[in-house]
């Protein structure tokens, strides 16, 4: 056996610790915004089984493989692919796939940034009652508003950052662990409480059916293809984010047992979403297949209409606000890394440099959607072309990568010696990394590039 690499960094303190912060970095605004939109454009309960098979398929894999390369190298993504590929004696370009990753990672925060900056200002509109018996024209009004005006964006994207850059200043233990050791616990209390409102909705049965009720007549390869493209992204895959916290993970600890928990975890926390939502959407007779206004849009609506809405208009957003924030710290977290490891920098300074920039690329995002609204670049906007080049382009390139080198370049001895799996439960890992994983995430590539469907 090859002896294992030593990290310069601190650890988890438990596989608890590890598994909240994974799990914080994975649930974010996909599973609370996006993934309830998603499921209804496309019928409900039989997308939702086939997520869970993609989950299962698909994000586990790759998840285990990621965690396992982060472990092994100990370092940023660019010096653990650079020592991994000279382990292997394989091509020194492997480098590129982590530079992609934080690549991803810094250039994704951009925007997402200014989206729970939406979050924010959605909080304070909920405490001052300003959706209480507003109609559907009334609250599209306050979202343009919210978008016309480059002042408020800038106030509440630049809130957001520093409250990022806050908890990842402080280090892996003080900072990223005490964070989630607090938001993880707290986002699970506040879900579970609007699942508890939703119950009294009036539309409960008919959102757990609409949930969980497969009628496979609505499925088709584009709702097949969508369903297994989230699966990958929403447990935050390919952006160098479980790999940095992965070389942050103790020897003794199982990669394979934390990956399940963490991705049950996340899968949880998507479903409670669509139980909350769902039941107010149809409670309300909204339209389930609203997109992606389905969040800022729509349920401001049913809020302001309903027993109790102030009060859980305000958790709701806050909600989306503390899963926003235990993805971004994670987002940025591999570029702080990469630049103490190698540009001599300490962490303070690391977080200086990349919160600035980060922040200023989202100031550029912020202007998309007003005084540069009419300057676009292959018919999109920044904000539309950041996030089409981070999750239909480099995020698949990415899971891709992770799945190739764990599974071809990275011998079996090593592969084995770091996931201590018995025998029959390590073929299986490496059968779905090699045969299984890179098609299923190259036949995704291909569909969001309009070549498939």
């Amino acid at each position: 056996m090859t002896d294992k690499p030593q990290s310069p960094h601190s650890e988890w303190s438990s596989r608890f610790a590890f598994i909240l912060a994974a799990t914080g970095s994975a649930v974010g605004l996909g599973n609370i915004w996006k993934f309830p939109y998603i499921t209804g454009q496309n019928g409900g309960g039989a997308f939702v089984l086939i997520y869970l098979l993609c989950v299962l398929g698909l994000g586990i894999p790759i998840m285990i493989a990621e965690i396992m390369i982060g472990r092994r190298g100990r370092h940023n993504p660019i010096n653990t692919l650079q020592a991994l590929s000279a382990e292997a004696g394989a091509d020194p370009r492997w480098v590129y796939l982590g530079r992609m990753g934080i690549a991803a990672g810094f250039l994704i925060l951009a925007y997402y940034s200014v989206i729970a900056g939406w979050a924010l200002d959605y909080i304070v509109k909920a405490f001052f009652g300003q959706f209480f018996h507003a109609d559907a024209t009334e609250i599209n009004q306050q979202f343009q508003a919210l978008m016309n005006s480059p002042f408020q964006q800038i106030v509440w994207h630049s809130l957001f950052m520093v409250l990022t850059m806050a908890v990842v200043v402080r280090g892996v233990k003080a900072g990223l662990e005490q964070a989630v050791r607090f938001l993880m616990p707290a986002l699970f209390f506040l879900l579970l409480i609007l699942v508890a409102y939703a119950m009294g909705s009036g539309a409960y049965q008919q959102g757990i059916h609409f949930l969980f009720s497969p009628d496979f007549s609505k499925i088709n390869a584009d709702a097949v293809l969508t369903a297994m493209g989230h699966a990958f992204f929403t447990l935050s895959l390919g952006m160098g984010s479980i790999m940095v916290y992965g070389s942050y993970l103790p020897g003794k600890v199982s990669i394979a047992k934390t990956t399940l928990y963490i991705a049950g975890a996340d899968t949880i926390v998507a479903l409670l979403a669509g139980i909350a939502i769902f039941p107010l959407v149809f409670a309300n007779h909204l339209e389930a297949a609203s997109g992606p206004g389905l969040i800022f849009q729509t349920l401001p609506l049913a809020f302001g209409s309903m027993t109790g809405g102030w009060l859980f208009g305000i958790l709701f957003f806050v909600l989306l606000f503390f899963a926003a924030l235990t993805s971004s710290i994670s987002l940025i977290e591999p570029a702080v890394v990469w630049l103490v490891e190698n540009r001599d920098m300490d962490r303070q300074k690391a977080c200086i440099w990349s919160g600035a920039a980060c922040w200023l690329l989202g100031v550029a995002v912020v202007f998309s959607f007003n005084i540069w609204s009419e300057h676009t670049l292959f018919g999109k906007n920044l904000f539309e072309l950041l996030d089409y080049l981070t999750a239909n382009l480099m995020l698949p390139l990415g899971g891709l990568g992770i799945a190739v080198f764990a599974g071809w370049v990275m011998s079996n001895a090593i592969t084995a010696q770091e996931l201590e799996l018995p025998q029959r439960f390590y073929q299986i890992w490496l059968f779905f990394i090699k045969y299984i994983a890179p098609p299923a995430v190259f036949f995704v590539f291909l569909h969001v590039l309009g070549v498939l469907g």
